[in-house]
């Protein structure tokens, strides 16, 4: 008696073809271009760090300074008597920074100001990375350049642990805002927090970066 071999049953004409058509078409992750390393990044690596060395005579590259963030903080008292005022400060630091910004309150109550203890007072951005190198860049070769009868910036803003404040009296000098659709005019304080020892270690990173000074006194 003959014996009885088994067959597979055939997959349908076509599905092989169409399974593979489907793979082809899954999306493929793409990594965000904030992870793209900065000009100014690459630049600190490159440049700064060996610089910095042998001007100061550290042992190692992990003694050299190096910017750790910016804070940029818009304080806004005219909230308090119009709220819109705020939305508008938040909208603007936003797009100046590129990143999503926090609301600050009040710590206290000031009756002679019509303040309440926890009301919204200003908006605040923390910086780190990729973003602060691209803020950075931007805030020294662009911003600060459109200042009316800028002649560079004091040294004296320094707060003796190596970290360094400046004023912005309009937030119009930055090419994100449009002059035209601004209700007020709207300052900030931006602060570069450092890693250095000394205001005269932070000085000299920040002149490496292009930091434009007027006089160099912090010695």
């Amino acid at each position: 008696m003959a014996e009885k071999k088994s067959v597979k049953p055939a997959s349908p004409k076509g599905k092989k073809d169409k399974q593979e058509k489907v793979d082809e078409q899954k999306p493929v992750a793409v990594e965000p271009d904030v992870k793209v390393p900065s000009r100014l990044g690459i630049f600190y690596n490159k440049e700064i760090v060996p610089a910095l060395k042998k001007k100061f005579e550290y042992s190692s590259i992990m003694q050299v300074p190096k910017l750790d963030k910016i804070v940029v903080n818009m304080g806004v008292g005219a909230a308090v008597t119009d709220p819109k005022i705020l939305e508008e400060a938040v909208r603007d630091l936003e797009a100046i920074t590129g990143q999503k910004s926090t609301v600050r309150k009040s710590k206290k109550a000031i009756s002679n100001f019509k303040l309440r203890e926890g009301m919204s007072i200003g908006a605040k951005v923390t910086l780190r990375s990729n973003r602060m190198y691209e803020f950075l860049d931007r805030l020294i070769n662009i911003a600060l350049p459109r200042v009316r009868d800028f002649r560079g910036l004091s040294d004296k803003s320094f707060d003796g642990r190596g970290n360094y404040t400046l004023g912005i009296k309009e937030q119009m000098i930055f090419p994100e805002i449009n002059a035209e659709k601004i209700t007020k005019v709207l300052g900030m304080d931006i602060t570069l927090v450092t890693t250095a020892k000394s205001d005269n270690e932070a000085y000299e990173l920040l002149i490496a970066f292009g930091f434009p000074f007027r006089k160099k006194e912090l010695r």
